[in-house]
C-alpha cells in the first residue's frame, strides 16, 4: 500500500510533516478508499479531497474505527495527534476536548468549549452528553487549530466533526454484537429500507452494558460501570432531481453510574484509608447519575444550476444531566459535590455554495438561539456548611461568513475566508452559604434562609469579532502539497 506524507509550513514556523495525513490513507478509507485521491471530507464546508485541504485534518473512517474498537469519540485521544479528548471528572457523557492544548476544563454553563463539536454540521453548544457514541459513523474529522471563519469564535482550539451515514438506497439490516470483561455487551442494529425510488427511512439503535471494574462499599453499588442506550431514525428524500432532504433524530440514554473520587492519601480516619483498587470507593453521596441528550435536525439541498448550491441546516438540541461527585471519597460529605444541568439550542444556518473552474467556496449566515442553565453544592462536613451555586445563561448570536478558493495556477491556490459575529449574552447568579452539611434549597434540600449571600446578580453584554483566515497552497507533486496559512 502506498503512503503518502502530507506536508505543512504553518506561518512563521518550519516545515513539519503531518503524519496525520499518512495515516489517513489507512485510518480513514471511505468506501473502498486506498489513497489520499479517495479521502473526501468537509472540513471547508464542502466535500473535498483531503490532500487538497490547507488545514491541519484527521480523518478516521468507520472501518478504522470498527477495527480499533472504539466505543465513543474519546477513542479520538489514541488516533489523531495533539488532540485530548476525555471524559469530565467524576462524569460518563461530559465531553472535556483540547487541541493544541486549547480547551475548555470546566463544563459548567457559564463557560464555553474552546473546541467546536459537530454532528453533521449542527453545532453541540454544551459539553454534557457530548461523548458520543460511535454508532452509524461514517467518519470523524478533527481540524486542529483555530477555525473562527467557517466555524465561529468556539473553535479557537479546533473543531471535530462526527459525519453520520447516508441511508442506502437498497434494503440493508446489520446487526453487531459484542461480549467482553465485565460482562460488557455491546448490541447494535442499523438498517435502511427505500419506500420509493427517491424516499429511504432508516434507523439506528445500540445498547452498552457492562458490570463496574469497582464497587462503593459504602452503598454496595457498581462503580465505573455502563448503561447507555442511544438512537437515530432519519429519512432522505429527493422530491426532484436537483432537491435533497434529510431529517434526522437522536437520543442518548446514559444512566450509568456516577464516578467518585479516588484518595491517592490517607485520610484521619479508617474510611478515609487508600485503596487498593483504584476503581473502589467509600463515596457516601449516592449513586444517582441521569443524563439525556437529543436532538432533530432538517437539511434541505437544493442545485440551483452546475455552479450554485444552496443549503440550509435547521436544528434543535436539548439535554438534561443530573450527577453527582464525592470527591472525598469516604462515606463523610467532606467533599460532595451534586449538581444538574440543563440546556437547549435552536440553530440555523443557510449556505451558498458555488464551484467554477478556478474558483470554489461557501458562503452564509448562522443563528444560534441558546440556553444553559445549572446549580451545583459543594458540601463541607467539616465547616458544617454547603455553599449553593446557581445560574443560567442565554446567547444569541449571529454571523456571517465566506470562504473561497482561487485557483491561481494548476498548482498555486490562494484561500481566503472570514467571519463576523454578533453574540448578545445575558447571565444570572446565585451563590450562598447555607448552615447545615446537607443539600441547599437549591437543590431540593431542607429550604432555609442563606447565612451568607456571595454573588446575586444578573448581567447582559453584547459581543463582536470578525475573525478572518488566509491560506496559500502550493501541490509540488500530485501527492504532496504545502501551505501556509494565518
Amino acid at each position: 500500500m502506498n503512503r503518502y506524507v502530507k506536508t505543512a509550513l504553518l506561518a512563521g514556523a518550519a516545515w513539519s510533516a503531518l503524519s496525520t495525513f499518512a495515516m489517513a490513507q489507512d485510518a480513514a478509507p471511505q468506501d473502498g478508499a486506498s489513497t489520499l485521491d479517495d479521502i473526501v471530507v468537509s472540513a471547508r464546508r464542502r466535500d473535498e479531497l483531503l490532500k487538497d485541504v490547507p488545514i491541519s485534518v484527521s480523518a478516521i473512517g468507520e472501518e478504522r474505527l470498527e477495527q480499533t474498537g472504539a466505543s465513543d469519540i474519546t477513542a479520538l485521544q489514541q488516533q489523531t495527534p495533539n488532540a485530548t479528548v476525555q471524559v469530565a471528572r467524576g462524569s460518563n457523557s461530559t465531553l472535556i476536548s483540547f487541541i493544541r492544548g486549547v480547551g475548555q476544563q470546566d463544563p459548567l454553563w457559564g463557560f464555553e468549549p474552546g473546541v467546536g463539536l459537530y454532528v453533521d454540521d449542527v453545532y453541540v453548544a454544551r459539553p454534557q452528553g457530548a461523548v458520543l457514541d460511535i454508532y452509524d459513523v461514517q467518519r470523524i474529522e478533527v481540524l486542529r487549530g483555530p477555525q473562527g471563519s467557517l466555524y465561529g469564535r468556539n473553535t479557537v482550539g479546533g473543531a471535530i466533526k462526527y459525519v453520520t451515514n447516508t441511508l442506502s438506497s437498497d434494503p440493508e439490516l446489520t446487526l453487531r454484537g459484542a461480549y467482553g470483561s465485565y460482562n460488557q455487551i455491546d448490541l447494535m442494529a442499523t438498517g435502511s429500507v427505500p419506500l420509493a425510488d427517491n424516499f429511504r427511512v432508516g434507523g439506528a439503535i445500540a445498547s452498552y452494558q457492562r458490570d463496574g471494574y469497582g464497587t462503593n462499599l459504602t452503598t454496595g453499588a457498581e462503580h465505573y460501570n455502563k448503561d447507555v442506550l442511544a438512537g437515530r431514525v432519519s429519512a432522505e428524500w429527493e422530491p426532484r432531481d436537483d432537491i435533497s432532504i434529510r431529517l434526522a433524530y437522536d437520543r442518548v440514554q446514559d444512566d450509568s453510574n456516577p464516578r467518585h473520587g479516588h484518595r491517592l492519601v490517607a485520610g484521619a480516619t479508617p474510611a478515609g484509608a487508600v485503596l487498593p483498587n483504584v476503581y473502589d470507593t467509600r463515596a457516601g453521596l449516592g449513586d444517582v447519575n441521569s443524563v439525556e441528550s437529543q436532538g432533530a435536525s432538517a437539511t434541505v439541498q437544493i442545485d440551483l444550476n452546475d455552479n450554485w448550491t444552496f443549503k440550509s441546516i435547521s436544528a434543535w438540541r436539548d439535554g438534561e444531566t443530573t450527577t453527582v461527585i464525592d470527591f472525598d471519597n469516604t462515606p463523610a460529605a467532606t467533599l460532595d459535590i451534586p449538581g444538574f444541568y440543563a440546556d437547549d439550542q435552536f440553530t440555523q444556518e443557510f449556505q451558498l455554495l458555488f464551484d467554477f473552474d478556478r474558483i470554489q467556496g461557501v458562503a452564509g449566515v448562522f443563528y444560534l438561539d441558546g440556553h444553559a442553565e445549572g446549580a451545583f453544592d459543594t458540601i463541607l462536613a467539616g465547616a458544617g456548611i454547603v455553599i449553593g451555586t446557581n445560574g443560567q445563561v442565554d446567547t444569541e448570536s449571529w454571523a456571517g461568513f465566506a470562504d473561497v478558493n482561487l485557483d491561481l495556477t494548476d498548482r498555486l491556490h490562494l484561500g481566503i475566508g472570514m467571519r463576523y459575529t454578533l453574540d448578545d449574552k445575558q447571565g444570572t447568579v446565585f451563590r450562598a452559604n447555607y448552615l447545615g452539611a446537607t443539600r441547599s434549597p437549591l437543590l431540593g434540600g431542607t429550604v432555609r434562609a442563606p447565612l451568607l449571600v456571595r454573588s446575586n446578580y444578573t448581567n447582559s453584554k453584547d459581543f463582536s469579532q470578525f475573525t478572518p483566515r488566509i491560506a496559500l497552497s502550493y501541490d509540488l507533486t500530485d501527492d504532496l502539497t504545502t501551505y501556509a496559512s494565518y
